[in-house]
């Protein structure tokens, strides 16, 4: 069989009959994607500009908002075209791009949230090392392999990806998956196939393995403490948990469903496969605003200063 046909435009066929709704999809995303600039934003400036917050806690969840804003601006624009757009369509080489964004975005979200709870398991466990265990320095070591490594790991899935040459042009996704494009070559993707695993693996069960280590440790010891305690410990580790939580299910539905293509109504495959790239985004800087109350009383002066020089003006 020759496959010397070179597909340069690939066609996204997930999406859901747009028909005359389509201006109000596009509506509601767009509401949703300024909602997630706007919340993370805020918080992201709130830690930046006061110094009282410059700790490796707070420095870890800007981090990780900063992480969110990355990964939206690669979904959300696009998807916004789409909506108008009459077959949705996107080049060879932005599918590519796309799928490495997004993927970098997501490992880089899991590597993020196990430093947030190794940062939790020192403060609470060994609360007496915790200055020397993570210090600034230990701080930006983790944020660089944090970004670094993911994206290292992630070129290579992609370049291998890249080399493909692809005989269909149908990508039954909203968005650009690797996976999916490697169904679209009508060669050897068994390359592909075993290092895509290998990477999926590295990159997901040794933070959520570390993860659910430290929650263990971190419960034993509020089990063996006061009753405040104990309160102040989840006020801070509860919302990193629902989050961690939340991330997880949602990236192994996504796994496994991709990988076993099992029988999932399309409609709840859809929203399953985006809810990573809505709800943390969108949920992630009213949680942390709200339940961390240095950042909540930041937010308020901020809001009150504003308040007092527009009556005074």
């Amino acid at each position: 069989m020759d496959y010397s046909t070179n597909v340069t435009y690939l066609t996204l066929e997930g999406h859901v009959e747009l028909g005359k709704y389509r201006y109000v999809y596009f509506i509601i995303t767009l509401t949703v994607y300024l909602l997630i600039i706007g919340c993370n934003t805020v918080v992201i400036s709130v830690i930046y500009t006061n110094k009282q917050l410059h700790e490796p806690m707070y420095i870890f969840i800007a981090a990780l908002l900063c992480n969110a804003l990355c990964g939206t601006t690669a979904f959300y624009p696009k998807l916004l075209i789409d909506f108008l757009s009459e077959i949705p369509a996107i080049s060879h080489a932005a599918c590519i791009f796309q799928a490495f964004w997004l993927y970098t975005y997501a490992a880089s979200e899991f590597t993020l949230l196990s430093a947030m709870a190794y940062d939790r398991y020192v403060s609470i466990c060994k609360p007496l090392q915790y200055a020397t265990l993570v210090k600034m320095s230990t701080v930006r070591k983790i944020l660089f392999i944090c970004w670094f490594w993911p994206s290292c790991q992630n070129s290579i899935t992609i370049i291998l990806t890249y080399q493909l040459q692809l005989c269909k042009f149908k990508l039954m996704r909203i968005y650009c998956n690797n996976y999916a494009i490697v169904k679209l070559s009508c060669g050897d993707t068994t390359i592909n196939n075993s290092f895509g695993l290998f990477n999926l693996t590295v990159m997901v069960f040794p933070p959520v393995i570390f993860v659910i280590f430290s929650y263990v440790r971190i419960l034993d010891v509020c089990l063996k403490n006061s009753k405040d305690f104990r309160r102040k410990a989840l006020q801070t580790c509860f919302p990193h948990l629902i989050i961690f939580i939340s991330f997880t299910v949602t990236s192994c539905f996504e796994v496994i469903n991709s990988r076993l293509e099992g029988n999932v109504p399309h409609l709840f495959a859809m929203i399953m496969s985006v809810e990573n790239l809505v709800i943390p985004p969108l949920i992630n800087p009213v949680i942390y605003g709200l339940k961390m109350q240095e950042i909540f009383n930041r937010i308020k002066k901020m809001i009150q200063k504003r308040k007092t020089h527009v009556f005074t003006e």
